[in-house]
């Protein structure tokens, strides 16, 4: 089990949750004056996914334009969420949604667990040719059956979603907490060749 180090969330900015009050260009300004202050690199670390533009024609108001943004950002820890989703609820974006979570050398510990999985598989080979008075020799085929790594947040997400303004305090600090470790799986199938 590891820990996750990259945690992705979505964060929708819409001139429609401020009931057309907020420009969308304001939103976002507000949106990166909060990230830098929580000292986050906007140039690499925020993404925007999706835009959108709706022309609506209502009986009173005649017409409106209202638009929208959806951004990724990715950070490395809960308390570092627990501060962006604070500190953009008091900026007045409160729309934000846990996509997904994933460890950044899950390639290299698969590699490593594999290699100790082999090792198991010849311990095993041994410990049942012994008694046969047989001797494991070399091995003649290797294969890796690859198993999905998971943790339910691994992939996307059916976690956390904060939607809706409330009051919060403005000393807020995260409690100390991580994530769900994700549970990393791996098998390798070994045939050995047996010596008299």
């Amino acid at each position: 089990m590891v820990t996750p180090d990259r945690i992705y969330l979505n964060i929708f900015i819409s001139e429609k949750d401020t009931k057309d009050k907020i420009s969308l260009e304001e939103l976002e300004n507000r949106m990166e004056t909060v990230l830098k202050s929580l000292k986050i690199d906007t140039k690499n670390d925020l993404v925007l996914q999706d835009l959108a533009s709706n022309f609506k024609t209502y009986f009173l108001k005649q017409k409106d334009v209202l638009k929208s943004k959806l951004y990724q950002l990715k950070i490395t820890d809960a308390q570092t969420a627990g501060r962006v989703i604070v500190g953009l609820e008091n900026a007045g974006i409160s729309n934000v949604q846990l996509d997904r979570t994933e460890y950044a050398a899950m390639e290299k510990l698969q590699v490593i667990l594999k290699s100790r999985a082999v090792l198991k598989a010849k311990a095993y080979a041994v410990a049942l040719t012994q008694p046969l008075g047989q001797k494991v020799g070399s091995a003649i085929y290797i294969s890796e059956q690859n198993q999905q790594s998971y943790d339910g947040l691994y992939g996307k997400a059916a976690g956390i979603s904060i939607r809706g303004m409330s009051t919060v305090a403005e000393n807020f600090e995260p409690i100390d907490i991580e994530f769900q470790k994700i549970k990393v799986l791996t098998s390798a199938g070994v045939k050995f060749k047996l010596l008299d």
